[in-house]
């Protein structure tokens, strides 16, 4: 075994690598509805950002489900075309079998790993990404392999979270799990979630893999965690079924599992709105360049 694999097994759950070809992918999968209630926002801001015309071609990076892909499609429409790719073998199965039942004949799936993957139609117009583009070890090589998906002069845009320190919906749940586990601080710059918390780090990336014209604005919005309407202990149910703070807690056995929720739907009681859910706030960076 080496060194590396040593460390991660004695690192926490929650700090280890996501399995989005596996285990990761079927918690989504799972749960898909309430991940999608939860960060719909974001991509309809991302997609308007884009503002996709008919005739273009664009990868869906990270589809997950296929709903961002779903809405290129349309967007894109009659004689455009989009591919969804996705590391996930069960999410591109849903993704395919819900773009078949829309009716919708614009629309291929590939199940590949975006940092190696070579597609036939290559080059296409755009890409798009909400929240697929931040888990790759090597980023600069993988964003160099995207370029070359992408047409010289064409367009990628991605949403990715902000610092966690304004993401309200993480830092309480790890703020909770941090009572009952020890977890080490997070490393600058890892691939996760908030890989790309640093505007430097990631214009750092995008350069280094030929992408020029970089341009941000933020996104801040209220995410309803659990999905649209859930009630403080249904939105723990979620946490702990489908994120990272279920996993750091998973092994610790049931006394912590009850104490944390508890604790957990106690937080979640003070963001509460009737009729909306548990309103937490939320910071994502929405970006583009030019290939």
């Amino acid at each position: 075994m080496s060194n590396d694999n040593a460390n991660q097994d004695q690192q926490p759950e929650a700090l280890k690598p996501e399995d989005w070809a596996g285990e990761m992918g079927l918690k989504w999968l799972a749960s898909l509805s309430l991940f999608e209630e939860m960060i719909a926002p974001i991509g309809e801001a991302l997609l308007a950002r884009a503002a996709y015309k008919d005739g273009e071609t664009v990868i869906d990076l990270g589809c997950g489900g296929g709903a961002t892909t779903l809405a290129i499609a349309s967007a894109v429409a009659p004689s455009g075309k989009v591919m969804g790719l996705d590391i996930s073998p069960d999410l591109v199965a849903a993704a395919q079998e819900r773009a078949t039942k829309s009716g919708a004949s614009n629309i291929e799936f590939t199940c590949a790993d975006a940092s190696t993957v070579q597609l036939p139609d290559a080059p296409y117009d755009r890409l798009f990404s909400r929240f697929g583009s931040m888990f790759f070890e090597d980023p600069t090589s993988a964003f160099t392999n995207l370029h070359g998906l992408v047409r010289k002069g064409g367009r990628i845009d991605l949403a990715v979270w902000g610092p966690p320190r304004d993401n309200l919906w993480m830092m309480e749940m790890m703020g909770v799990v941090r009572n009952h586990v020890e977890i080490p601080p997070a490393v600058p710059r890892a691939p996760g979630p908030f890989a790309f918390e640093d505007l430097e780090y990631l214009g750092e990336i995008l350069d280094g893999s030929g992408f020029t014209n970089v341009d941000v604005v933020a996104y801040e919005g209220l995410q309803p965690v659990g999905g649209i309407g859930a009630t403080p202990e249904k939105a723990v149910e979620f946490a702990f079924a489908s994120m990272a703070v279920g996993r750091a807690l998973s092994d610790k056995g049931e006394a912590v599992m009850e104490a944390a929720s508890k604790e957990l739907t106690e937080v979640f009681a003070k963001h509460h709105v009737p009729g909306k859910g548990v309103m937490m706030k939320g910071k994502v960076w929405l970006v583009s360049a030019t290939a």
